[in-house]
This record gives C-alpha cells, sequence and structure tokens, in this order.
C-alpha cells in the first residue's frame, strides 16, 4: 500500500479521478461539452444491461455501482465521487451496462455522448491515457479485493478496504479522515467478501478500539494511522 495521505485536489477533483487527473483545460473542456444535469438521492444513474452509449462525469457527490446476479444477489462494486466518470466501458465498446449506478444523495453530472467522446479523444490523446489509467486503476483494485478475500482475516480486510476509500475519497479534519459517503454493513460484506454478520464483529471492535466512528451519512477513520498499521499486519 502506498504511503498514507489524503490526496490533494488538482482543481475542485482529487488527483485519484479522472478529472483530477486531466490537464485543468483538458477536464474543462471536457465538461463544457456535455449536458449538464443533477440527480437526487437514490436516482439510478446507469441501469445494468442498459444500452446506453454515454459517459457520465461526476462533478459533486458520490454514487454507488451495484452489480446483479442472474440468480438475483446484488453485490456492491465499487464508490465513485466527484471527478470519477462511470459508464465508460459502454461508451468506449458499446457494450450493455455491467453495472447499475445509483446517486448516494444530492449530483452535480455531465452526460457525454459517444460521439462527442471519440470526438474529444481524438483531439487529445493525453484524455485517451488517462482513460487507459482509469480503467487498468479499477481492474488492479478489483483484483486486490479477490486476493485478499481468501488471504487476510476479516477485520484486516475491512481495515485495508476502508484505508484505501479515505486515500482515494477522505477528507481530513479535527475528527479523522471522512468518507463522504456512508456504507451499510451489507455493502462492506460486499466489498470484502465476508459474511454480514463477520464484518459486524470486525465493525464493532473496530469502533471499540477508537479506530472508525460510523453514523447516518458518513464514516469517520478516528485514528487513520493506527487503521494503516492494522491493515499491513498479514
Amino acid at each position: 500500500m502506498e504511503p498514507y495521505s489524503v490526496p490533494a485536489a488538482r482543481g475542485p477533483w482529487p488527483v485519484s479521478t479522472l478529472l483530477g487527473r486531466l490537464d485543468s483545460t483538458i477536464a474543462a473542456e471536457l465538461v463544457a461539452v456535455g449536458r449538464r444535469r443533477t440527480a437526487l438521492a437514490g436516482e439510478v444513474l446507469v441501469s445494468q444491461g442498459g444500452q446506453e452509449r454515454t459517459l457520465l462525469l461526476l462533478l459533486s457527490g458520490a454514487a454507488k455501482v451495484v452489480a446483479t446476479t442472474e440468480s438475483g444477489h446484488q453485490a456492491l462494486l465499487a464508490v465513485r465521487v466527484g471527478g470519477d466518470c462511470v459508464g465508460e466501458m459502454g461508451a468506449l465498446d458499446g457494450a450493455p451496462r455491467s453495472a447499475t449506478v445509483t446517486a448516494c444523495g444530492p449530483m452535480d453530472l455531465v452526460v457525454v455522448t459517444q460521439a462527442v467522446l471519440d470526438t474529444q479523444l481524438d483531439r487529445h490523446p493525453r484524455l485517451s491515457l488517462e482513460f487507459g489509467r482509469t480503467i487498468a486503476d479499477r481492474l488492479r483494485w478489483a483484483n486486490r479485493r479477490r486476493l485478499e478475500f481468501g488471504g487476510y482475516p476479516v477485520k484486516v480486510r475491512l481495515a485495508r478496504l476502508l484505508t484505501e476509500l479515505a486515500l482515494e475519497h477522505g477528507r481530513r479534519g479535527p475528527e479523522g479522515t471522512r468518507l463522504p459517503f456512508r456504507l451499510t454493513q451489507p455493502e462492506l460484506a460486499a466489498l470484502t467478501g465476508a459474511a454480514e454478520t463477520t464484518v459486524h464483529k470486525a465493525l464493532r471492535e473496530l469502533r471499540a478500539e477508537g479506530l472508525v466512528e460510523t453514523g447516518y451519512g458518513a464514516t469517520v477513520l478516528r485514528r487513520p494511522e493506527r487503521l494503516r498499521a492494522l491493515a499491513e499486519e498479514a
């Protein structure tokens, strides 16, 4: 894992996001060529199996990416925040949507059509490069999750997950590092590949140790350095 630090912003977005990685001029142009819209909490932005070929650029807020299996089981795959993009695979290859994306709260976003995106990719080779890096990062993150499912105790998996989310999305404050979205215990179970009852026990222990505080609307890492030390125990 990388040394613990919350990413600095490049413009209004964290550097871990697509818009935060881009040169500010390219990012501004990409936002300008799309259609601005807002979304409310619980609104579905992308539906699994849908045929739309648009890219969504999240300007603010947070969204959850959930996939449903043929048996009806739902699994939380990721959380996306302002600066991130969603729907990039469908916009690039035209395949049906592989997951459902739902707004966690009020959001501002930009809808970019496939034709407009193609034009921007032709105009800005750097944009193609950063798209590739974004997709590679997401694959690497998913691979780490799969490897950790069998390799670490659930408490360590949970500590690693929360530490990584803090690295990507956390905001420092006097109370600790705050994640700007709420993750339920079933969602934490899906992200760590563990039973919900086991996650409940691990989360209770982290709270008792003063490392994590969970409440309505947010999760706060009270002692992020200590949580990171736990995450590295293996």
